[in-house]
């Protein structure tokens, strides 16, 4: 027997015992999951900009300190470019902001970054392989998921700190908190088309990913974001942001993926089927 008949043959044990493998691979070769992570950073990035001034143009400074806070927190931020973010989120500029976009932008701006919710939405029918939902059903879905979004990042620094208790607390609390936004997620964008008990696998994925990806970027972001300033201004800082915002919406794209063909296929799905 030829090395590629005993190959051929050891691939087809494969898949006969592990279905789950040859599906995996077929869905991971078969779909730009990359482009489709690509994207999606763009869209978030897009969304979080706007958003940024809409909070530093309209919240109350309490709660533009909360966002430094959380930011800080989420990004280890330090030197130059955390006094841009200071000069963007204090009173005088909010009060210019103010001035410049008006009520009327605010909620154009909202409207807008809504945009990140449908990329969002795309990719979640596109990893459990469902059609569309109609915009007149999934509208109301969109602005509340973008909105809960949010509140998530406005909570990173108290949950990172573990409430005060410190990481050995704020980590393991990280980790169970992003399992449920991204099972709610799902849920929510899905329009409760697949069972809850279905959607964990991605869940669990995709609070893995985020989470290892939050907790190392303290370590890398603050001198890449430091040194782009230094050298290349805002733009550097752009650049940086939306390379970190690839790796991080590639990283969801894949785990929700990979997550929806476990709990498709044996043996996952034998304790999944039911929601």
């Amino acid at each position: 027997m030829t090395w590629t008949a005993r190959l051929q043959r050891l691939l087809t044990t494969v898949e006969q015992r592990f279905p789950v493998v040859t599906e995996l691979a077929n869905r991971l070769l078969s779909t730009n999951l990359l482009d489709a992570g690509t994207r999606l950073a763009a869209q978030a990035f897009l969304a979080a900009v706007p958003v940024l001034f809409a909070v530093a143009a309209f919240a109350p400074q309490s709660m533009r300190d909360q966002l430094r806070d959380s930011l800080r927190a989420m990004f280890g931020l330090t030197g130059a470019c955390d006094e841009e973010l200071q000069r963007v989120l204090t009173d005088p500029a909010g009060k210019s902001l103010r001035e410049t976009t008006g009520v009327v932008g605010l909620l154009i701006t909202l409207l807008s970054a809504t945009s990140f919710s449908r990329a969002m939405a795309r990719v979640c029918e596109r990893a459990w392989r469902l059609p569309r939902t109609g915009a007149r059903a999934a509208a109301w879905r969109w602005v509340v998921w973008l909105l809960a979004l949010v509140l998530v990042v406005f909570l990173q620094g108290p949950i990172r700190d573990g409430f005060g208790a410190g990481l050995w607390l704020g980590t393991p609390l990280l980790f169970v908190v992003a399992t449920g936004v991204w099972l709610w997620t799902q849920h929510l964008l899905l329009a409760a088309r697949v069972p809850w008990t279905r959607l964990l696998p991605g869940a669990l994925l995709a609070a893995a990913a985020t989470s290892a990806l939050g907790l190392t970027a303290r370590l890398y972001m603050p001198t890449a974001l430091n040194r782009a300033l230094s050298e290349y201004g805002a733009l550097g800082m752009v650049l940086v942001m939306l390379s970190w915002l690839i790796v991080l919406c590639a990283a969801i794209t894949f785990a929700l993926t990979i997550g929806a063909v476990l709990a498709d296929e044996p043996p996952l799905n034998r304790y999944l089927r039911h929601g």
